[in-house]
């Protein structure tokens, strides 16, 4: 841990942040209602606003690009009981799993399965109870549910260091969370446009808790998470019962295929208690790191992936890293490695060898192991997971 100065707390080297993210820290860290500090997590790299690694404490107000627009987007694990040999066919279950879920920004589902329809239904009174309108946002989001999106959303099957297959999967809230972000960090400028308030970039305007717009955001962002929550459990479900059929030969052998299940979020915003006092905790890229708390830290294509359980820093306000980090935004990625390079990379695994996943290369991203030994006083590894199928949309 190194302490940049009063207001900003950083879990990996300054000296190895680039110039632009460090001014994103500082500036972030300048906000008035920022608690004690800014903690930057060992992954961090350019975002929005905040830089994408960012915890953010704050007392009366919060900042929705702070959030950023995938509202709710976390990791779910499932381990199995099943051995690497289990899995005989792995280019069949990767275009099972691409059968049963619509890959890709803007695919929905055709129809609702039963279990997402009753998904929907907890989704739809949830919102009636809380006055939540995602209707306004996006009038298919019921379609979206159980859908993975596009960019660094994957699905894949791995192994740990046990030889156990574990099935885990990245995404979010989809289109209506993404709108429901981009609503409120608008509401959030023109507010702040409106009061004159001077802000160090445009990006960290605020919703004072004041505000009538600060309980609509927290409420239709609160809506958000839980169908980035419903939306996981739904896509796990599918994939498990592809999984059922791949090694079985049949369905329903679900539950015998769940030894355990982490679902998790790395872009929210909930009240907790931190040294001693209420506060609003805005973790951007980052996960809760409790010791009550499982979560994934995926590294990318081709590398490894940790399932931890949290140390409970105070300094980190009991957060840990969210995954690897871009070291190279994707324009830039795709100018500096080639198809074979991602064919040399992705050696062993099965995967869609297609140009649109050239800038998820391995080597775009930030090396995880360095990710985690920056994070060995944030979390204990439980288990250390390597793909061998994954699964990606364009």
């Amino acid at each position: 841990m190194e302490r940049v100065n009063d207001k900003a707390v950083v879990f990996l080297p300054w000296n190895t942040i680039e110039d632009e993210a460090q001014r994103q820290i500082l500036n972030t860290a300048t906000m008035p209602f920022v608690f004690r500090h800014v903690a930057v997590m060992p992954d961090c790299h350019y975002g929005r606003g905040a830089t994408v690694g960012t915890v953010l404490p704050t007392k009366g107000a919060v900042i929705p690009a702070a959030v950023g627009v995938d509202i709710g987007c976390g990791m779910i694990a499932v381990r199995t009981p099943l051995t690497r040999s289990s899995i005989r066919d792995p280019a069949a279950i990767r275009a099972g799993i691409e059968r049963r879920i619509p890959m890709s920004a803007g695919k929905n589902n055709s129809t609702l399965t039963a279990t997402a329809a009753a998904r929907v239904e907890t989704l739809v009174q949830l919102a009636t109870h809380s006055r939540a309108t995602p209707d306004q946002y996006d009038r298919k989001w019921k379609l979206a549910l159980g859908t993975l999106g596009g960019g660094n959303h994957f699905i894949e099957l791995a192994e740990d260091l046990e030889g156990a297959v574990w099935v885990t999967l990245h995404s979010g809230s989809r289109g209506v969370g993404n709108r429901i972000g981009s609503h409120y960090i608008k509401v959030a400028q023109d507010l702040c446009s409106k009061r004159g308030v001077t802000l160090p970039d445009r990006d960290l305007a605020y919703l004072p808790e004041d505000h009538p717009a600060f309980a609509a955001y927290i409420r239709d962002l609160n809506w958000a998470q839980q169908f980035a929550l419903h939306n996981r459990n739904e896509m796990m479900d599918r994939v498990l019962t592809e999984v059922s059929h791949a090694v079985y030969g049949e369905n329903g052998h679900q539950q015998d295929l769940e030894v355990q299940r982490i679902n998790s979020h790395h872009n929210f915003t909930q009240q907790e208690r931190h040294f001693g006092e209420d506060v609003w905790v805005t973790r951007k890229g980052a996960i809760k790191a409790t010791r009550d708390t499982w979560a994934m830290i995926p590294g990318s294509m081709g590398t490894r992936s940790y399932i931890v359980v949290g140390k409970e820093h105070p300094e980190s306000f009991h957060s840990a890293p969210h995954g690897a980090g871009r070291r190279y935004s994707r324009t830039k990625a795709r100018s500096l490695f080639s198809m074979a390079d991602l064919s040399q990379a992705m050696q062993g695994i099965e995967y869609r060898h297609s140009k649109v996943l050239l800038d998820e290369i391995p080597a775009a991203y930030k090396d995880i192991d360095q990710v985690m030994e920056h994070a060995r006083d944030l979390v204990d590894v439980k288990y250390v997971l390597r793909q061998f199928v994954n699964v990606k949309g364009d």
